[in-house]
């Protein structure tokens, strides 16, 4: 296969089926999402087993822990992957909307329309739920898009692009509005990266390296995430038992997203009283903590295993793990753990745990990251759980859009401006 003559074709024929999406009507984009949906609650025997033998190429490979949890789909995140598209289908139309208008004193109005970004391209590794939410995500907003999954699960991704053309066809619309891209070899990423006169913007989802790699080589716009260290800030105020459920699900519920909790912040008046329920909680889930001496020593006093105890570096305060350990700092109060926060985060996610209200608004005012919580988990920083049906993935940059990127993020805006026969003087 000549890879750039393949993907130039498939560029070409993007960007004819983007100016057929940008004029699609409501109607028929929401029934190429309830027949996508439908599709896949019929074929999810046959998706789970096309799933199970990525995984088993996978596991041959060698692909690490938290790469075979993203590539994995269970009947419960096949059956989420329809109701993602049905959210989506019942979500407001975001195209054609106007607003933001203004008389000037020459008597035109002056307002603004939103629009698709076009053609969007998106990279991505293991996660063939992203075949779904991507497609969903650009149909429904007007555009057109290029999907490029990971080697790791073609098979399953094949299948789910038959189903999202079925649901393109049965709505009328371009079948070249969705393609997936149908070759592994690694030139396709260059290609797709490199080809502004087909592609308005590229969304990469995947590991450090790739994420750094595109932001590197791409001739388009990014909008991403490099990495996910997340924190839970755990206040001299903060409600014990509430601190102790929202550390084991934001840490332990899945190891390997990008919105699993990395390093855990507690405020020394509260440590020697908290700390050693949440440690012994995290040992017993199998976690090592990576602690500062201070927090290693209220751990080692509670009888928390010693193989569970490592002493941090200035590495670990930075790192994400993917994996079963978390730092752990004790702080002398929200100002450090603000600091502290500011310093190392990839300006992700980051959770306090508290009662009190003042203390929570700073956090929520100053802690520079995409998303901010109070008295939640970390988990919660998704498309589907915010409400936007599913997520094209996650911004951290501070242009167009951050956080979740749904329906909204996938459009830009034009000027539009109403007259009745003025002249600019």
């Amino acid at each position: 296969m000549d890879v750039l003559a393949y993907m130039q074709t498939l560029g070409r024929e993007a960007r004819a089926a983007s100016r057929a999406m940008a004029r699609a009507d409501t109607r028929a984009k929401n029934l190429a999402l309830m027949t996508i949906a439908a599709a896949i609650r019929r074929d999810a025997s046959a998706l789970l087993k096309a799933n199970a033998e990525d995984l088993a190429a996978a596991r041959e490979a060698g692909l690490e822990a938290a790469m075979l949890d993203r590539l994995t789909l269970t009947e419960k995140s096949v059956a989420s992957m329809a109701e993602g598209l049905e959210q989506i289908a019942s979500l407001p139309d975001p195209i054609g909307e106007m607003g933001e208008f203004k008389f000037r004193p020459s008597g035109i109005q002056v307002g603004k329309m939103r629009v698709p970004l076009g053609v969007i391209g998106i990279i991505y590794e293991a996660r063939p739920n992203v075949t779904v939410d991507a497609a969903g995500l650009c149909l429904k907003s007007g555009n057109a898009t290029i999907l490029r999954g990971g080697s790791e699960a073609i098979r399953c991704n094949r299948a789910l692009a038959a189903l999202v053309q079925e649901g393109l066809r049965a709505a009328g619309l371009p079948h070249t509005a969705v393609q997936v891209v149908d070759t592994t070899d690694r030139a396709a990423v260059g290609a797709l990266i490199t080809m502004p006169e087909f592609v308005d913007v590229i969304v990469p989802r995947g590991g450090k390296g790739l994420i750094e790699r595109i932001s590197r080589e791409a001739r388009v716009p990014v909008i991403k995430h490099l990495d996910g260290n997340c924190h839970v800030y755990v206040d001299d105020e903060a409600d014990a038992a509430k601190a102790l459920r929202i550390v084991e699900n934001a840490k332990t519920q899945r190891y390997g997203t990008c919105n699993t909790a990395e390093s855990l912040l507690v405020a020394r008046s509260v440590a020697a009283a908290q700390l050693p329920a949440i440690g012994k909680m995290l040992a017993e889930k199998g976690v090592e903590m990576r602690g500062c001496e201070e927090a290693l020593s209220i751990l080692r006093g509670a009888g928390v295993s010693a193989d569970k105890l490592k002493s941090a570096t200035e590495q670990d305060w930075s790192e994400e793990y993917l994996a079963p350990i978390i730092a752990v700092k004790v702080v002398s109060g929200l100002d450090e753990a603000i600091e502290h926060i500011n310093t190392y985060s990839s300006q992700h996610t980051e959770a306090i745990i508290t009662e009190n209200y003042s203390h929570a608004m700073r956090f929520l005012r100053e802690v520079d990251s995409a998303s901010v919580m109070v008295n939640a988990s970390t988990r919660f920083a998704d498309g589907f759980e915010f409400g936007l049906g599913a997520e094209i993935g996650i911004s951290t940059d501070k242009i167009h859009a951050r956080g979740p990127v749904g329906l909204e993020g996938l459009t830009s805006q034009k000027w539009v401006v109403l007259g009745h026969g003025e002249v600019r003087s």
